[in-house]
C-alpha cells in the first residue's frame, strides 16, 4: 500500500515528479519533528504491502412480493378455469351423446353385418394389423379409470421435460425456467414449470408412481377438473413455501420436481380416507393405514426442515401436504362450492340468447356429487 502525498508549494513540475517517485517507490523519510501520536491513522500502512482480509459480500435477501402475488393469482385462475372446463366438458358430452345416438340409428338402419364383412375383406393385411392395434390401444385406454387417464397426460409432460434435460444446448434454458430459486431473476414462471421438471429418472419414476397410485382416488373424490386445479395450485403453493424458507434461512439453492404437488394429492386422499390400507411395493407383507402414513411423512419433512436436511426440498413437501389437508377439510367449501356465479357468467357470455336459464353442470359435492364435506 502506497501513501501518496500532494505538494502544497508552488514548485516546478520536475520537483513534483521527483517527489511522487520518491513517495511512491521508496519508503518515506523519517521526520524527527513529528510525534508518533500526531500521525493520522489513515496514513499508516503495512510495510509488506499485503492487503487485509476483505469483508464477506452482503447477499441481498430476495423479495417475495411478486411470487406471492403470482401464487394467489395463479391459484384463483386455476380454479376458475377448472370450473369453466367442467361446464364445457359436460356440454360437449351431452351433445356427443345425442349425435352418437342419431349416428348409430342411421348406420343400423342403412347398413347390415354383410356390408361390414365385405368391407373388412377388401382391406390389406397391413391395414387390418393397424386397425387391430388401434383396437387394442383403445381397449386399454377404456380400461383405465378417469384418474389414470388424467394422470397419463401429466406423466407425458414430465417425460418430455426429462428428455429436454438431456439436450446439452438446452441446459441454460432448463436451469432458468425449470428450476425454482428465489434468488433468480426469473421467480414466477419456474414456480409452475419446476413442478413438471425432473433431472433424475429415479426421482421422476417415484413421483409419477405415487401420483398414478392415488389418481383414481383423488379424481373420484374431487373430479377431473378440480383435481387438475388442486395439482397445479399445489405445485405453485409448495414452491412459494420453499421460497419463504430458503429466504429465511439464507440457503438460496435451486430445486425442482413434482414432489410438492404429489404430496398434496397423497395428503388429500389420506386425510379424507384415513382408514384405507396402504403398503410398500417392495415389502408387500408390510401394511399401514393412510392416516399413519400421512403423519409419518409430515413428521419426516418437518424434521428435515428444522434440521436443515438438503436431500429433498422438505419445505415444498410440507407445504404441499398441508395444502392438500387444508383443501379437503376447508378449502373445498371456500373455493369450489362458490363457483356457480362464475359458471353462470360464462354461460351467459357463451349463450346470450339463453340468458337467465340455468347453465347446468355436472353434480358437484354441493349438489350431491359425493365430494369432500359430504
Amino acid at each position: 500500500m502506497f501513501v501518496h502525498l500532494t505538494s502544497k508549494t508552488d514548485s516546478s513540475d520536475r520537483l513534483n515528479h521527483y517527489n511522487q517517485q520518491r513517495c511512491g517507490f521508496r519508503r518515506e523519510a523519517k521526520k524527527t519533528d513529528t510525534k508518533k501520536e500526531n500521525v493520522p491513522q489513515e496514513t499508516k500502512a503495512p510495510e509488506t504491502g499485503t492487503p487485509g482480509p476483505l469483508p464477506p459480500p452482503k447477499v441481498r435477501r430476495p423479495k417475495l412480493f411478486r411470487p406471492l402475488v403470482f401464487t394467489v393469482g395463479f391459484t384463483g385462475c386455476s380454479f376458475g378455469a377448472a370450473a369453466i372446463l367442467q361446464y364445457e366438458t359436460l356440454k360437449s358430452r351431452v351433445q356427443a351423446a345425442k349425435d352418437g345416438e342419431e349416428l348409430e340409428k342411421l348406420m343400423m338402419g342403412s347398413q347390415d353385418t354383410a356390408y361390414w364383412h365385405d368391407w373388412w375383406n377388401q382391406l390389406s393385411n397391413f391395414q387390418r394389423q393397424i386397425i387391430l392395434l388401434m383396437s387394442v390401444v383403445d381397449d386399454f385406454w377404456n380400461s383405465l379409470t378417469e384418474g389414470q387417464k388424467t394422470v397419463t397426460g401429466i406423466i407425458a409432460v414430465n417425460v418430455a421435460v426429462l428428455c429436454c434435460w438431456r439436450v446439452p444446448s438446452m441446459q441454460r434454458t432448463m436451469l432458468k425456467y425449470f428450476t425454482a430459486n428465489p434468488a433468480s431473476k426469473t421467480q414466477c414462471l419456474p414456480m409452475v414449470l419446476s413442478s413438471f421438471s425432473h433431472y433424475s429418472i429415479i426421482h421422476m419414476i417415484a413421483n409419477m408412481y405415487v401420483l398414478w397410485t392415488f389418481s383414481s382416488g383423488i379424481v373420484s373424490l374431487l373430479g377431473k377438473e378440480q383435481f387438475l386445479a388442486v395439482y397445479l395450485s399445489a405445485g405453485v403453493i409448495s414452491t412459494m413455501v420453499s421460497y419463504m424458507c430458503k429466504t429465511a434461512t439464507g440457503r438460496l439453492y435451486p430445486s425442482l420436481g413434482a414432489s410438492g404437488a404429489v404430496m398434496a394429492v397423497l395428503a388429500a386422499v389420506c386425510a379424507k380416507v384415513p382408514e384405507a390400507k396402504l403398503g410398500i411395493i417392495l415389502l408387500p407383507m408390510v401394511s399401514f393405514t393412510a392416516g399413519n402414513a400421512l403423519k409419518a411423512l409430515v413428521a419426516i419433512d418437518a424434521a428435515g426442515l428444522l434440521l436443515g436436511w438438503r436431500i429433498f426440498d422438505h419445505a415444498a413437501h410440507l407445504g404441499g401436504a398441508l395444502f392438500g389437508i387444508w383443501y379437503v377439510a376447508y378449502g373445498h367449501k371456500l373455493i369450489w362450492r362458490k363457483r356457480e356465479p362464475l359458471v353462470k357468467m360464462w354461460h351467459d357470455m357463451r349463450s346470450p340468447s339463453t340468458r337467465g336459464s340455468s347453465p347446468g353442470g355436472r353434480p358437484g359435492p354441493s349438489d350431491g356429487g359425493g365430494g369432500p364435506g359430504q
